[in-house]
This record gives C-alpha cells, structure tokens and sequence, in this order.
C-alpha cells in the first residue's frame, strides 16, 4: 500500500506468557512462507520470544498460557487495563489448558510433597477469562498461526473473523482421513470445535479435545459412541478433562 500513498493501518500487538509452555508464542513465528507479510502487518510491541524491545503503548495484547498465581492475577489485570483489544491465545488461556489437571488434588500437599521447606506460592488454575474480560478466544495447543493471521487481518482491514458450526470430524473426512475409532482409538473429534484442519487424527492420534467443545455437541450420542467402541466412561472422561475446555460436562 505504501507505493500508492496509502498509510496502512498497523495494529500494536504485544504477546505475554502466563504459566505454561510457551508453544503458542513459538508458533507465531513459524509458517515462514507468511512470516514477513504477518509482521509487516502488524508493530510488534512486546514479545519476549523474538525481541528484546519493550513497551507499553500497545492496542492488542496476544496473552499465553494459564493463571496459577497471585502475581499473575495482578499483572494480568495491568494488562487489561491497557490493551483495547485483549485475545486469549491457546487452550492454556482460553480453559486452563494441562495445568488445570492440578486442581484436582489438595494443592497445600502436593506444594509440600514436592517442594519440602521451600514450597512454592501457588492457586487452583484460572484461565484469562475467569480473571479479566477476554475479547477473542483463539483455542489450541498450539494455537494455529493461520488462525492469528485472520484475526489481524480483521484487525488491519475489517475482514470477518471465521466461525465455525461444525466439529473437527468434518475436516477429518474434508483430509480423508480414517476415522481413529475404527483404528480402535478414543477420539474426542465429534465434539471438539473445528478450526485446526485435524492435524492429530491426520497424524494418527486421536483427538484430543483442545480447542474445547463444538456448537451444541451431542454428548449423549458420543459417549454411546465411545462406549460401543469399547472405551469406558471414565477414559472418556479423562481425555475430555485434559485441556480443560470440557469442564461442563464433567
């Protein structure tokens, strides 16, 4: 645009990590063939992963990972307070992601069992939403680059963000891929919320459930599913708990 005199619109964006494993930010940076054209889209900001300048006059802010202390609540919150724009990025932000799994055990013990004398400050996990108002949720682990790329398109030209009515097995079927439950595997692919091109069942694993459930999943009719295939109630259980989206049904 800039040889028609045109001044591009730059969003601001800066990414922050929470706990968790920081995968999400990695992925930003991968996709090479778009990497030039993604940042010169956007002004990067704060991003500790790829630079080592900092600000703090930013308009979006792209936040990783979950919430499992009291500083955290804080500096989310300061986050907030500055950012126009605020997206959880990945399944850890948008539901708590691996690290929720804690909240089923006492965490004072666990805390001493595993650090003696010197136990760590520590709360049950929160997602970014539980804390502060979340304007866009990107699900995932990792979350998908082409799915940022969309919402900074929407964010520079307007473009409508995707929606998507429909679960992972249809872009299961749209790769041709075989159905891991007729490869005797547990597959939350039936209720899980598409948007991710079904990478693991392509890969030969089961879905695993972490952009969380689909429009109006039929939950009754999987787990008749899953139990004629064999597998009992509490496997599936166990798999719709990993990433923390399925926290209703449980």
């Amino acid at each position: 645009m800039k040889h028609l005199n045109i001044e591009q619109k730059r969003p601001r964006i800066a990414v922050f990590d929470f706990t968790g494993c920081e995968g999400c930010e990695l992925q930003l940076a991968n996709k090479e063939e778009t990497l030039g054209a993604f940042l010169d889209a956007i002004e990067v900001i704060n991003y500790r992963e790829v630079s080592s300048e900092k600000g703090d006059n930013y308009d979006v802010a792209l936040i990783d990972g979950a919430i499992t202390r009291p500083d955290e609540i804080e500096r989310l919150k300061a986050i907030r307070e500055k950012a126009k724009v605020l997206v959880a990025m990945g399944s850890c932000a948008c539901f708590g992601g691996v690290t929720k799994l804690k909240n089923a055990y006492n965490l004072d013990e666990a805390n001493r069992e595993v650090y003696g004398d010197c136990p760590k400050e520590t709360i049950p996990t929160m997602a970014v939403g539980d804390v502060v108002t979340v304007d866009l949720k990107l699900p995932g682990c990792p979350v998908s680059k082409d799915e940022v790329e969309r919402v900074v398109q929407h964010l520079v030209w307007d473009l409508p963000l995707p929606t998507y009515a429909y679960p992972v097995c249809l872009q299961c079927k749209q790769r041709y891929t075989v159905c891991r439950f007729d490869m005797g595997e547990l597959c939350l692919g039936p209720i899980t919320r598409a948007g991710c091109n079904a990478p693991c069942p392509a890969g030969g694993l089961g879905c695993w459930g972490c952009r969380g459930p689909a429009e109006n999943p039929n939950y009754e009719e999987f787990f008749a599913l899953a139990k004629e295939k064999g597998f009992s109630e509490q496997e599936v259980k166990d798999r719709l708990a990993f990433f923390g989206g399925f926290e209703d049904v449980l």
